[in-house]
């Protein structure tokens, strides 16, 4: 009877340990599937920003709105179709986006100097570092953050598509400002969500859905991680 109370407080106490490492191993492929994927955004964004031919033919034709949009719609189509997809298309997939984004946003290299997009990025860094330790160590529940964020984004996107059109400096500010905070507490949130989701699905043993979610999950972070360079962009940016 001893021997068997041994054993079973044995097992009770690894399944911890267990989830433990394997958190480890899920969070650390999250941010390298987000890390590749900013690379190739950032290779994309780089070879066509600094080829004025390329940059006239997307960015001075109607080309520009299938560029711009391209990405928004993948995403949705990722997002919707997950489930029926294998994790390798799935990955494919995201790929894919990454340098969709890369060309939708490769107009920066025309537009502001390569000293101040280097400087934006690397405080972009620092502070999504930070957002995204602080989410997954705080014992803090933000869960409640994400209806009200997803309705910020919401109307960031409603607002952003409006002011292509009306081209209002005021408007593009307010934008920007309001973005920032947004897809900040959105990196705290998600990567809370990450690190929950994991824990209540790892006892399942659904190697399928372990690889899908953290496909899912670096998606989410890049787009935080993007966004927010995005916005800073605007605000810290020297034009050429």
């Amino acid at each position: 009877m001893a021997e068997f109370d041994t054993i079973r407080t044995a097992g009770a106490s690894s399944r911890p340990l267990a989830i433990d490492e394997g958190l480890k191993k899920h969070m650390s492929k999250t941010y390298s599937l987000m890390a590749i994927a900013m690379l190739i955004t950032g290779a994309v964004a780089y070879v066509v920003g600094n080829n004025n031919a390329m940059l006239s033919v997307i960015f001075g034709s109607p080309l520009k709105w299938v560029v711009m949009f391209a990405p928004l719609a993948v995403v949705f189509g990722l997002s919707a179709t997950i489930n029926k997809l294998s994790a390798g298309a799935a990955q494919l997939l995201f790929w894919a986006f990454s340098a969709l984004v890369g060309l939708s946003i490769s107009y920066i290299f025309a537009v502001y100097t390569g000293m101040s997009i280097s400087q934006t990025f690397l405080v972009t860094a620092i502070a999504f570092s930070g957002l995204s330790i602080w989410g997954y160590t705080t014992k803090k529940d933000i869960s409640a953050w994400g209806s009200f964020l997803m309705m910020g984004v919401i109307g960031l996107i409603v607002a952003s598509i409006i002011n292509i059109f009306m081209a209002s400096a005021a408007m593009q500010f307010a934008v920007s400002s309001i973005g920032v905070l947004i897809f900040a507490g959105l990196t705290a949130y998600d990567t809370q969500r990450i690190k929950n989701d994991y824990i209540q699905m790892s006892r399942s043993g659904n190697s399928d859905w372990l690889a899908k979610s953290a496909i899912m999950g670096a998606l989410s972070l890049y787009l935080n991680f993007l966004n927010m360079f995005m916005f800073l962009l605007s605000f810290m940016g020297n034009r050429n």
